[in-house]
């Protein structure tokens, strides 16, 4: 199989991918290709806008993921926006501290992921996954980023995200549950 390009500059999502797709050759967004807005109302247009962009500048087979978390208090925010939730520019820290104050501890919450794979062919397919959990007292954890911190899991009802070994929180998170749906399907359809 030829490699696929992972839409994304983000460190941590490559790193990620890396061991969620150990027999994938991942290729990084070349320095060269654009980096499109995101301007998709649900988690999968902005997958798709990120693929499409990707397998078009490059000529590859192309993926992109767009994740994020929602809080039941909040109604499900901040979702979609989760990455912009204390502003445009924020960072991970001051979302991490938003979320904190705005939505009560042990409030429902889920991380979701959508994969978007695009081929220069035209060919696209959408994966989900979900994680399921609630919202901690206090930030804990040095491992992660973003939201883990604050995130735990009903798997680890007794750790958040951000303390959990990669292993574990691989085997249950949203990003490897869709990463290893587009596993599946790449063995099986081939990419």
């Amino acid at each position: 199989m030829t490699a696929i390009v992972l839409a994304t500059r983000n460190a941590h999502k490559v790193r990620e991918f890396e061991r969620l797709l150990p027999g994938v050759d991942i290729a990084p967004l070349p320095e060269s290709a654009p980096t499109p807005e995101e301007t998709g109302s649900t988690y999968a247009e902005n997958a798709l806008i990120k693929a499409r962009s990707a397998a078009q500048a490059t000529g590859e087979p192309s993926f992109a993921d767009d994740s994020g978390i929602e809080a039941e208090a909040l109604d499900w925010r901040p979702g979609v926006y989760t990455a912009r939730f204390a502003g445009p520019n924020a960072t991970d820290g001051e979302n991490l501290a938003k979320l904190h104050r705005e939505a009560p501890a042990g409030s429902r919450a889920r991380y979701v992921c959508v994969i978007a794979f695009a081929a220069p062919d035209g060919r696209e397919e959408l994966f989900e996954g979900t994680c399921e959990g609630t919202l901690a007292q206090e930030p804990a954890g040095g491992g992660g980023f973003g939201y883990d911190p604050l995130f735990v899991p009903v798997e680890f009802p007794d750790r958040t995200m951000a303390a959990l070994t990669d292993d574990e929180k691989d085997s249950i998170s949203h990003r490897g549950k869709a990463a290893r749906a587009m596993a599946a399907w790449l063995e099986g359809r081939g990419a």
